[in-house]
């Protein structure tokens, strides 16, 4: 297994405990913090569409990004703190992530080469893919790196600094092209543990 960002996800839902405990009292559900975080992505990707020129946008992107994160880990506590896991949340919960996925980062076609934006984004949509089709050879969901959701969104939380403070251009397409090339590597890599975790004990 490639190393990511996700292996810390426990350590991350540490820090949460508190948040999620207080989100118990106030009767939240998983679901309306899975569709709240994707809601507040199309938002805040639409704030980048419209006005691209506005370098504290690009600028606050990574603690956005950070936030999302938080809410994306925070869904998950809540749905086994509560018993509230549910086939409707499974599906709501991969369908807004690529949905949010899609709204943050194609902005970025309007202040980096477009090209290599679109290649990113198709290739982050297909390592997801991978994870999900892991399922139907009788896996369990692969998030295998080394480029996850979570190091996407670190990855482009930087590129957000770096437009925001005005970074040459070749070293923001060169970052670019190394999230496409990893991309590749996840998806390859998530289908060869899928398989690996699906093959047959051998007696």
């Amino acid at each position: 297994m490639s190393f990511s960002i996700y292996q810390l996800k426990p350590q991350f839902q540490q820090l949460l405990q508190p948040l999620m405990r207080a989100l118990v009292r106030c009767r939240v559900t998983p679901n309306q913090i899975t569709l709240a975080t994707m809601l507040l992505s199309v938002a805040y990707g639409a704030a980048l569409a419209m006005q691209p020129q506005r370098a504290g946008l690009w600028a606050g992107l990574a603690l956005f990004l950070l936030l999302r994160m938080a809410l994306n880990a925070i869904d998950g506590m809540l749905a086994n703190a509560t018993g509230q896991k549910t086939r409707l949340g499974t599906l709501l919960n991969e369908i807004c992530d690529q949905v949010s996925d899609v709204a943050l980062y194609l902005p970025f076609m309007l202040a980096l080469h477009a090209p290599l934006v679109v290649l990113a984004v198709a290739a982050a949509l297909l390592a997801e893919f991978a994870g999900v089709l892991a399922l139907s050879v009788g896996a369990a969901r692969r998030f295998d790196g080394p480029m996850g959701k979570s190091d996407r969104a670190f990855w482009f939380g930087l590129l957000g600094l770096l437009i925001a403070y005005g970074a040459a251009p070749l070293l923001m397409n060169g970052i670019l092209a190394l999230v496409i090339a990893l991309s590749a590597w996840t998806v390859v890599n998530r289908l060869r543990q899928a398989l690996r975790a699906s093959a047959p004990a051998t007696p």
